[in-house]
């Protein structure tokens, strides 16, 4: 992924909000990351590179590629490979774990180093902490319902501090528009919109204190 591409936070957890094809090419990933096989991830990869970060629809684990290929201690080769291709080192399973942590416990030392996280946005912890509850909060006042309807798994900062370029979009489902989100300093910028309601943008500034409107009424 280049320096200036946004990346996608996927928070979409039911299975029923994919297609058919999504849903077939999502389960091929996680299985082949499941098993191993890694010149099939790859390649999955190349074709969808929004899915690196991605784990199985509906899975409760929340393990991505990377988390995978720490669980079976997989050629350093392959973590460099899949990093280069866009995979967050800071990106947590449901039990809080970063592949990092996942290779330490089981062993795999080989790993330490490459997926260690390089930090290029320092933050204390909790600060980032605080601008992600207020940004939460914001999803919840734009798009409470759709939140619960579609069981969303809200977007964490943390991946943020490590892309050279911290931001991010966050497609909300039913929305027909979502949240874009940038990190800048100790402040994000959100941008929130439905592409059907005209005029519907609103841009909020968020720090460890709280959000506050700074425009809206934009397309």
């Amino acid at each position: 992924m280049g320096h200036d591409e946004v990346s996608t936070w996927d928070g979409v957890t039911l299975r029923s909000t994919y297609s058919d094809k999504v849903i077939e090419g999502r389960d091929k990933l996680a299985d082949a990351a499941r098993d191993s096989d890694w010149s099939t991830v790859l390649a999955l990869l190349e074709a969808h590179p929004d899915w690196v970060n991605s784990g199985r629809a509906g899975g409760s684990s929340w393990y991505a590629p990377l988390h995978q290929v720490a669980w079976h201690g997989a050629d350093a080769d392959i973590a460099h490979r899949l990093v280069a291709h866009g995979a967050w080192r800071t990106l947590r399973t449901a039990q809080g774990e970063r592949a990092v942590d996942i290779a330490d416990r089981r062993g795999h030392h080989h790993l330490l180093v490459p997926l260690t996280p390089v930090v290029h946005h320092q933050l204390p912890a909790e600060t980032l902490s605080s601008i992600q509850h207020h940004f939460h909060r914001l999803i919840h006042d734009r798009a409470d319902d759709l939140t619960t309807e579609h069981q969303l798994r809200l977007p964490e900062l943390e991946p943020l501090t490590e892309q050279r370029n911290p931001a991010c979009w966050f497609a909300v489902p039913g929305m027909y528009g979502g949240f874009s989100y940038r990190l800048t300093g100790a402040e994000l910028t959100v941008e929130s919109w439905s592409r059907i309601a005209g005029g519907s943008g609103r841009r909020h500034v968020i720090d460890e204190h709280g959000a506050r409107l700074v425009a809206e009424g934009f397309v």
